[in-house]
Parts: C-alpha cells; sequence; structure tokens
C-alpha cells in the first residue's frame, strides 16, 4: 500500500539510494493512531523497533504517549528524542542493561519467571526512588495468527513470553502488568480472537494487575482496519479489570508513508534480462529474503505480464541478493531511478554494510509542499567505525 504519490517527486533531486519518507503521510497515520488513544482511553506507544527514524520524533510525540524499546540503545533513543513514557521488553537483559534501564525507563517487561526473579530485589529497591517505575511479565497465550513461522511469538517452541504452565505466580508480587504480543501487520479480529484466548488462560491474573499490554502487529492505519471494533475491545476490557491498556504499533506509523530510491548500475543476460541495482536485497530490504516477500515497484508488473521483463538483484556478492523479476512496459536504462513501494518500516532499521555496501541516505519529503531534506548521508567511516 503506498499513501503518497511519490511519482510527484523529482528523484534525481536525491542520491541514491535512499529512503524516502513523506511526513504528510506519517501524521496522517499518527492522527489515526491518536484517534484511537483518546477515544478508546489506551495509552499509544511507538514501537522503534519497526520505525527508529527519530528525525520525526517530535511529530510522534506530538500524537502517542511515548515509545516501546527491544533493548536498551532503544530505549534510550527513546528517552533522548521522543519524550513521553518509556517501555521496554527484551528476550532478555544484561545486568549491565538493567542497571542502566533502572534510571529512567518507565516500564519494563521481563521474558521469564527467572529474569524476573534475578532482577527483582534490585528493581524493587529503585522503584522505591522511582514510584513511576514498575515491572511486568510477558506472557505467551500459545494462541498463533501468524502465518509466517519466524514472525510468529506463539510458534511452538517460541522463546519468547512464558506458557501459563510455565508462569510462578508465587512471583507475583512486585508485578503490576502483563505484557503479550502475537501480531505482525493484521487487522482487528486476529486480536479480538487473541485477547479472548488471554482471557481464557489468564484471566484469573488480570484483577491483580494494573496495565495490560497488547503489544504490536496491529495494521491500525491501514484500509479497511475495524477502528470502531478495536475501540470498543479496548473500552470493555478496561472495564471489566480495570486496568490501563497499552497498544505498542510499529508498522502501523509507517505503512504507506515512504519508499526506498535506487538506480540501475547495469544490465546483463543469463537466461534472462538481469538488472544490477544499486540497492540490496541482503543489505537494504531483508525481509525480502527473510520473509519472503516481494516488494511493488511503481509502473511494473509481475514477470511478463509487461513487454519487457527483468531480474533485479543487488550488488553484492551474495548469489542470492535477488529482489525478484518484473516487468515494464519500456527496456530499464543504465541510471535510470526505480521506485521501491512501502519501504519505510522493518528497512531502515534492519539495514547492514555486508561487502561494505553504502547504506541509503534517509530523506523526509512534504508532499504538500514538495519540500525536501535529506536529513542522513553514509559514508566509508560510518561503515569503518563498525568494526575495529
Amino acid at each position: 500500500m503506498q499513501f503518497t504519490d511519490f511519482k510527484k517527486l523529482d528523484l534525481q533531486r536525491l542520491p541514491s539510494p535512499c529512503f524516502v519518507v513523506d511526513e504528510v503521510a506519517v501524521e496522517r497515520n499518527l492522527q489515526i493512531l491518536h484517534e484511537v488513544q483518546s477515544r478508546s482511553g489506551a495509552k499509544v506507544l511507538a514501537a522503534l523497533k519497526a520505525f527508529s527514524m527519530w528525525s520525526l520524533a517530535p511529530l510522534t510525540a506530538k500524537y502517542l504517549s511515548g515509545t516501546c524499546a527491544s533493548g536498551l540503545h532503544e530505549a534510550r533513543l527513546g528517552q533522548e528524542a521522543y519524550g513521553g513514557e518509556v517501555h521496554v521488553f527484551a528476550a532478555a537483559f544484561s545486568q549491565a542493561d538493567i542497571d542502566e534501564l533502572l534510571g529512567f525507563a518507565h516500564h519494563i517487561v521481563f521474558n521469564s519467571c527467572s529474569q524476573w526473579q534475578r532482577f527483582r530485589e534490585q528493581c524493587l529497591a529503585m522503584q522505591q526512588q522511582r514510584p513511576e517505575l514498575t515491572f511486568g511479565l510477558r506472557i505467551n497465550p500459545e494462541h498463533s495468527e501468524g502465518a509466517v513461522p519466524i514472525y510468529d511469538p506463539c510458534a511452538p517452541g517460541s522463546r519468547l513470553g512464558i506458557p501459563l504452565l510455565q508462569l510462578d505466580t508465587s512471583l507475583l508480587d512486585g508485578i503490576s502488568g502483563l505484557h503479550f504480543h502475537t501480531l505482525c501487520e493484521q487487522g482487528f479480529a486476529p486480536l479480538q480472537r487473541t485477547v479472548a484466548a488471554v482471557e481464557e488462560k489468564f484471566g484469573h491474573l488480570l484483577p491483580q494487575m494494573q496495565w495490560i499490554n497488547f503489544g504490536g502487529g496491529h495494521h491500525i492505519t491501514a484500509p479497511g482496519y475495524d477502528i470502531a471494533g478495536l475501540i470498543s475491545l479496548i473500552q470493555s476490557f478496561k472495564a471489566r479489570y480495570q486496568v490501563e491498556v497499552y497498544l505498542e504499533p510499529g508498522e502501523a506509523i509507517a505503512i504507506g508513508t515512504g519508499i526506498l530510491s535506487c538506480e540501475v548500475l547495469d544490465l546483463t543476460w543469463n537466461q534472462l534480462d538481469q538488472a544490477i541495482l544499486d540497492t540490496s536485497a541482503t543489505c537494504h530490504m531483508p525481509d525480502t529474503l527473510e520473509m519472503p516477500y516481494r516488494p511493488d515497484i511503481t509502473g511494473s508488473g509481475e514477470a511478463n505480464e509487461k513487454a519487457h521483463t527483468y531480474r533485479l538483484g543487488g550488488l553484492t556478492c551474495l548469489a542470492g541478493d535477488v529482489i525478484g523479476d518484473y516487468s515494464f512496459d519500456v527496456p530499464l536504462a543504465i541510471g535510470q531511478r526505480l521506485i521501491f513501494e512501502d519501504m519505510s518500516h522493518y528497512t531502515m532499521v534492519k539495514t547492514t554494510t555486508f561487502n561494505g555496501t553504502k547504506l541509503p541516505s534517509l530523506a523526509i519529503w512534504n508532499s504538500d509542499t514538495d519540500a525536501l531534506r535529506v536529513v542522513k548521508k553514509f559514508s566509508y567511516q560510518d561503515f569503518k567505525e563498525r568494526l575495529s
């Protein structure tokens, strides 16, 4: 999906490759999330693991209650750039992580009873100094809604969350909330079923809690999402258990807001026409290989749908650095710019410099005014300083 017509943007104004985010589209998404927050009484947090373009932090903070992080560094970014509440969960924390997080985080969620038991005394001692600091446990309702196992936190044998049989209720003293996260870019119905599963298995514990975090993966800003159903579910849940409800969408903030612009470097042939781009599947859009999925390119079609079909590949040495087969109305040309659509979420946060590949620049565009600013360019120094 793409909420902005990026064909209006002159790509020659950009370095290549370049992620471009339309701040108008981001604000549209934030306004929808703010509406959910206001009408439901829930608090909505920005999940930095999906989209942490902190140049847009002031805009995000205008609409949401804070951030959620998947570790110390994201939590620090949330505190320093975004403000508001800082929530953090990790599959496991080190002692050094906890020492630092206790100084500024608002909610720390543990993935196991053993982690909570290990740090409990230290946590409760700090809570005496910072009463706003609370602690939670991530539960696993063992209810799968994901179609792709690599993205399913409730897949058999998952390391994420505590199954009911592993939850030691004698350790709940000091625990103020429960957290579950089972979705991945999904609509309202999967959440509704998940909440029912949580209530069935963990409902006896909910009256003891002050807050519940419904996690992320909610496609709230996508066309057709049942916003009224979500608001009603949150309101009824809050009324039943007298708890604060949190949502932590990530992709919902950024879906439909950005592109990856790249350039054709070379045209070759080996059983079919091939185009080598100055971007890379493995370095710049790894989900195309991990999930896998086929990103849309503006003006393209499926293989053999249009007159000229090419296999598009990256510039690394990985033989499988192939984005996919696409067709075009006219032949591609060296130097031509292409637009990969919907490339804000889970893209720039996952890039690598394998082979010394240059990271895409980052730009913010305003589709209403055509104002454009390149907020970050990466250099050899960025690659060098990752290693020593």
